[in-house]
């Protein structure tokens, strides 16, 4: 098991073990009251030093939306292994599509640490031999 080192901001609920899923919550490291339209940054608390390699993906939880009315300003955010330092505090940008509340604790994004892509070159062809799919955004089937 690979342990990471994290520093906690608040004293906020500490991250938990996975016991199921690929996805650890964050939590609201304050209270915050938007209106609709609002922009802001939620600080969630921590910062963690990902191992070298690493890096983070946050994003909404599903039930984010629903619950606080917000959405992701950048759909995802990526945390490389270099925003590590003491004061580096992980936040999740948000949008308020209504009037809300976020209390501190509230689950309201999550992450998972995954290795940096690898390095990769292109080929340019004239054809791909594949059967097309059926479309963009599309199985192929109504």
């Amino acid at each position: 098991m690979e342990e990471i080192k994290i520093k906690y901001f608040t004293d906020i609920e500490k991250i938990a073990p996975l016991t199921k899923g690929d996805w650890i919550d964050l939590r609201a490291a304050e209270d915050t009251i938007l209106r609709k339209g609002d922009f802001a940054l939620i600080p969630l608390g921590v910062a963690i030093e990902l191992p070298a390699g690493y890096e983070a993906i946050v994003a909404p939880r599903s039930s984010t939306l629903k619950k606080f009315g917000v959405i992701q300003a950048n759909s995802i955010g990526i945390i490389d292994e270099s925003y590590c330092g003491d004061n580096d505090q992980w936040m999740m940008p948000v949008i308020a599509v209504r009037d809300t509340e976020i209390k501190k604790n509230d689950r309201v994004c999550q992450f998972r640490i995954i290795k940096h892509q690898p390095s990769i070159s292109f080929e340019t062809v004239s054809t791909l031999d594949n059967e097309d799919r059926g479309g963009f955004g599309s199985t192929g089937t109504n």
